[in-house]
């Protein structure tokens, strides 16, 4: 790794989603990311991401149009995310865990003309759109847990379409060409926790995670190909965003994904293989979460894990 001041910019046409799928391009059978369905290859993640891109142009979405993705952590979700920003979409990644007040004022704030949910979040996704005067014209469910509304109930728009995120996907051919968005586009957003107020919607440019990858993922954690990333943190936040999706993907590493809360005991099971029988080579977490390990009883040995690194972030680590 060069010195970080010899880090070159990205140019000034750039797009962060064409830019990490293509530096995967030689990677094609590698395991991109793994959750507790199944694994998605660089090579999948590439055909899927362009197809969710050529989908979401065809459903008649605009350049720089906002589409809120409130959808738990899993291989869907890098899909969706590489791919709006591909078509030159704006992804809007929203926590989880919110009301559904809340998401009737990010709906209206963002402007977003599509949602891209898990099944498990659509009746929250729902009471939101009731609540607001919404602008939503798709709503592209992930794994639905019930049969999916076909189109607006009695002819109002409170309830757009539906279509399950696989059968989006496979009406369209891939996308051959990114969107041909310059360094400081916008390419994404994310919220605020709102403590000074409202959420405030911070918006950040298609070179921001290239930067974050080259200058924190690249020079401070020195991440490589033959890692395995795991991250307490979840990919709606700006912190589980780079672990487990820009920084794994800026070098040719794995990532493993988890929909549940990381408790200790859904945390040990990963660090010992539980799921594909990967075990994590990197994980990032916070001094809570670590407190709540260390006194756990069923913390596995130092020799029973694979981890060559740790990172904390969040709040002030105690020695």
């Amino acid at each position: 790794m060069p010195p970080i001041a010899n880090v070159s910019p990205p140019p000034e046409r750039f797009n962060i989603a064409a830019h990490l799928l293509a530096a995967n391009a030689g990677r094609a059978d590698k395991a991109a990311f793994i959750d507790d369905r199944s694994t998605l290859t660089y090579g999948q993640l590439d055909e899927r991401a362009r197809r969710l891109a050529a989908a979401l142009r065809v459903a008649g979405l605009k350049r720089e149009e906002r589409l809120l993705l409130l959808m738990l952590d899993g291989n869907d979700w890098p899909v969706a995310f590489l791919g709006s920003i591909y078509a030159g979409l704006v992804p809007v990644a929203v926590n989880t865990l919110l009301t559904a007040a809340d998401y009737a004022y990010m709906l209206e704030h963002s402007r977003a003309q599509a949602v891209l949910v898990s099944g498990a979040l659509l009746p929250a996704l729902n009471a939101g759109m009731v609540q607001s005067d919404h602008e939503v014209q798709q709503v592209v469910v992930s794994q639905p847990l019930a049969p999916l509304r076909a189109g607006p109930s009695d002819g109002a728009p409170l309830h757009p379409a539906e279509v399950e995120f696989d059968a989006f996907l496979g009406a369209a051919a891939p996308l051959q060409k990114p969107a041909a968005t310059n360094a400081d586009d916008p390419a994404f957003w994310l919220y605020s926790s709102g403590s000074t107020g409202r959420p405030k919607g911070t918006v950040h440019s298609q070179a921001n995670p290239y930067w974050t990858c080259e200058l924190y993922g690249k020079a401070v954690l020195g991440l490589a190909e033959s890692d395995v990333c795991f991250s307490a943190a979840k990919l709606y936040f700006a912190y589980g965003l780079g672990n487990g999706l820009t920084f794994p993907m800026s070098v040719g590493a794995t990532t493993l994904l988890m929909a549940e809360r990381p408790t200790p005991d859904a945390t040990f099971k990963r660090w010992l293989g539980g799921v594909g029988g990967v075990q994590p080579t990197v994980f990032y977490g916070a001094p809570t979460g670590f407190a709540g390990m260390l006194a756990h009883p069923a913390l596995p040995a130092a020799a029973d894990v694979a981890l060559r690194l740790v990172s904390s972030a969040g709040e002030a680590l105690p020695a």
